[in-house]
């Protein structure tokens, strides 16, 4: 078994599929192998989507998708092992993140659930795998998200300028990643990105996303609307803070609509909710950034990034494909890299970012079968 080779998958809030990355951290930076991308069947897509809405009660339901989302995610794994003619006993360990159903991070209960059971994917690959990432986190009084900004600091920190890393997903988050070493990397969900510009979508178009913000690029912005979305609570709270679809989801939109609007104005709207509240929110607490790294799905809505650009100007807007990782690879690549961490034993999660009271190893192990230190 080598200790350089490992896979991250991540299944991101706006339930598309299965991203897998083959990572080779063997040489001065990670190198990426190969990527497979599994969509979600469309039975399962909407069974998580019922799963995800907040009064959904059905705990058997639920632990079946566990079962069915390992199975999907062991099958994940095989196949690009299969694609990349990669043995099993190469890999070092899959770093699930599994597939968010439930955030809840405060009240007397904090709790965050990802389905896609790891003792499933180990047992189905043969393969140590590393999962449930955030409960740690949030067991150490944290948010249990984001997590992804330890491995932004990792890969994209640099000595001459402040760095945000902008990852536009279902959620939309920010990494600020200052100049000074002595600076700590800060962080937070800022709210909505492809969330509800996909929900409106599908429901009005019929079709998974609005490709290139195409759609949206025909409608007409409704200031009201906008004033009405963006005066929720959330974005002004301090951070550290995350969100998910149990806050923003197609019914927080419908009571703030009066039911005249046309639904072309209503996505034009939406993409720019996405646009402002980023930029109100790097402006806030990322003033001294001059480099705006994008990844994520949004990454290829080409109408969201100009909107940005006009929003964030002067500073630079880009992809972080400039840097040698493709948009989407970054969160699988990042699940990677933790489940490296905690295999060494190493703290994954950054306190500054999400409040908790120290740094900890994140995640439990479940061994593989392939061999005995496994």
């Amino acid at each position: 078994m080598t200790d350089t080779l490992y896979i991250g998958l991540m299944s991101g809030t706006s339930l598309d599929g299965v991203d897998a990355l083959l990572v080779d951290f063997g040489a001065a930076s990670p190198v990426i192998r190969d990527s497979y991308h599994q969509p979600y069947p469309a039975e399962l897509r909407s069974a998580l989507l019922e799963l995800s809405h907040a009064s959904h009660p059905e705990l058997h339901g639920l632990a079946q998708l566990d079962v069915v989302l390992g199975e999907l995610y062991a099958a994940t794994v095989l196949a690009l092992l299969t694609r990349t003619g990669t043995d099993a006993e190469a890999i070092a360990a899959i770093g699930s993140h599994g597939q968010t159903v439930r955030h809840h991070p405060h009240g007397p209960h904090p709790y965050t659930l990802q389905l896609g059971d790891p003792n499933v994917i180990a047992e189905r690959t043969g393969i140590t795998t590393v999962a449930d990432f955030r409960r740690r986190d949030i067991a150490a009084g944290g948010q249990g998200a984001p997590l992804v900004p330890a491995f932004h600091a990792a890969m994209f920190r640099h000595p001459q300028r402040t760095r945000v890393i902008l990852n536009l997903g279902g959620i939309a988050n920010i990494t600020v990643l200052p100049q000074d070493i002595r600076q700590a990397v800060t962080g937070f969900d800022t709210g909505p990105a492809n969330v509800l510009l996909d929900g409106w979508t599908a429901r009005h178009c019929g079709t998974a996303y609005d490709a290139g913000g195409h759609w949206a690029g025909g409608g007409t912005l409704l200031p009201p609307l906008l004033e009405r979305l963006l005066a929720d609570a959330y974005f002004t709270q301090a951070p550290p803070k995350s969100t998910g679809r149990e806050r923003f989801n197609l019914e927080w939109l419908e009571t703030q609509l009066d039911g005249t609007e046309d639904p072309q104005d209503v996505q034009a709207t939406l993409l720019e909710l996405t646009a402002r509240s980023v930029s109100q929110a790097i402006a806030a607490h990322a003033e001294a950034a001059e480099e705006i790294l994008v990844c994520g799905g949004g990454a290829g809505n080409d109408l969201l990034l100009q909107r940005l650009a006009f929003h964030l100007a002067p500073r630079v807007v880009h992809s972080t494909a400039v840097y040698g990782v493709e948009p989407q690879a970054v969160e699988a690549m990042a699940f990677a890299w933790l489940a490296r961490q905690t295999l060494h034993g190493t703290p994954g999660n950054l306190p500054a970012v999400t409040g908790a009271r120290h740094p900890v190893v994140l995640g439990g192990i479940y061994r593989g079968r392939l061999s005995a230190d496994r």
